[in-house]
């Protein structure tokens, strides 16, 4: 077996890995899910093989769980050549993937505050693996770093300056990684110089974003200081007015029920009442579910919303991109979400957009569209195994 590259990827309460070779060649994956929990299992493959997970498994247990079927299948059969981490929130300390030392996994763990969700869990997967592999070179790969190019004019709030001069609070951005790869793709699709290409990127999946990228740099973005602001998501709010949070605790929800409520019972989940699951909603909805009807409403205008804000930050478009779980394989919400985007010009090719997924073609705009509609899968991992490669060789 050649050399490898590990990447890992650790969710709150889920743990994703994958091998890739030096030619970034996808070779394996593996899943574990509800970690923490008595139901906690692991999948591996694209035949989903299952994984024995102990109870209650942990990230640790999780990670020498699938690292183990790696080897047992001989898909690991040495150390890898380097190891990829996603880390969620880089503060700006980050413009750049970074060489893991005790100086990165100290500003790691300074910018905790940021995503108290996610950046112990990284940290988590980082420890894990160099317990592992304690010679294997291991780097970093975050989720803001792709958005320290926005102006200030685009990251900062209406906030007292002193708020970002000494606590950082500011838009930071999030889903870099596949924003960037939607960057490349489109790129390559057009036949452009990524630094001559802009696009507005939407990352539509349980988590939601939107980028506007002009001349190849991060110039806008719909996720703020925390992964909750934009848009409508499966289970967070995105927006909401600030006020709530006064209304809410004068009804007893407290600061911690608050935080709970805005990120995991809200968004598809809290206006449907049922399902955060795009496939599920839009069946009930055209069932008569009024409520999913809504729901499916409410994430396709504001998406549009976005959509129309991002051109404001752009002096050219050179395509729209759709792109994560929703946005590559639901046609329905294309066509929702760009219904009442016919004043900015944009215009579908309901045949082309219907079939998507159906064939190789990425276009999806009619031939009067005035731009271009592109449906582009996303790959984060490959781009955090080639930054792991450059990184540490």
């Amino acid at each position: 077996m050649e050399d490898v590259i590990l990447v890992v990827n650790c969710g709150s309460s889920s743990l994703k890995v994958a091998l890739f070779s030096p030619r970034l060649q996808h070779l394996a994956g593996a899943l574990a899910e509800r970690l923490g929990q008595p139901d906690a299992k692991a999948r591996a493959g694209v035949d989903k093989v299952h994984v024995p997970l102990p109870k209650n498994a942990n990230h640790e247990d999780a990670l020498a769980a699938l690292i183990r079927h790696f080897e047992e299948q001989r898909l690991l059969t040495r150390q890898p050549l380097a190891i990829g981490h996603r880390v969620v929130h880089g503060g700006e300390a980050f413009r750049a993937p970074a060489l893991i030392d005790a100086e990165v996994l100290e500003a790691i763990e300074d910018c905790t505050s940021l995503a108290p969700l996610h950046n112990p869990v990284n940290l988590t997967g980082i420890r894990a693996t160099q317990a592992l592999f304690p010679d294997v070179p291991q780097v970093a790969v975050f989720d803001t770093a792709f958005h320290q190019t926005l102006p200030s004019k685009a990251y900062l709030y209406g906030l007292p300056r002193r708020f970002y001069d000494d606590w950082g609070v500011r838009r930071y951005g999030f889903h870099g990684t596949s924003h960037s790869f939607m960057l490349t793709e489109s790129a390559r699709i057009l036949n452009k110089p990524e630094s001559e290409t802009s696009i507005i990127s939407a990352h539509l999946g349980n988590g939601c974003s939107i980028t506007a990228i002009r001349n190849g740099k991060s110039v806008d973005t719909s996720m703020g200081l925390t992964p909750l602001e934009g848009l409508v998501m499966g289970t967070r709010s995105g927006d909401i007015d600030p006020g709530l949070f006064d209304f809410l605790r004068s009804r007893g929800i407290d600061g911690e029920a608050l935080s709970d409520l805005l990120n995991n019972d809200s968004g598809l989940l809290g206006l449907s009442g049922s399902t955060n699951d795009m496939r599920t909603l839009i069946r009930q909805a055209d069932q008569g579910d009024r409520r999913c009807a809504d729901a499916l409403a409410v994430f396709c205008f504001r998406l549009a919303r976005y959509i129309g804000a991002m051109m404001a930050s752009l002096d050219s478009l050179d395509a729209l991109v759709f792109t994560g779980g929703i946005g590559e394989n639901s046609d329905r919400v294309r066509k929702d979400t760009l219904a009442p985007l016919g004043l900015l010009g944009f215009s579908l090719d309901s045949g082309a957009n219907e079939k998507h997924g159906r064939d190789s073609k990425h276009h999806i705009e009619h031939s009067n569209s005035r731009f271009p509609v592109l449906v582009v899968a996303t790959n984060e991992e490959a781009v955090i195994a080639s930054a792991a490669l450059a990184q540490s060789c």
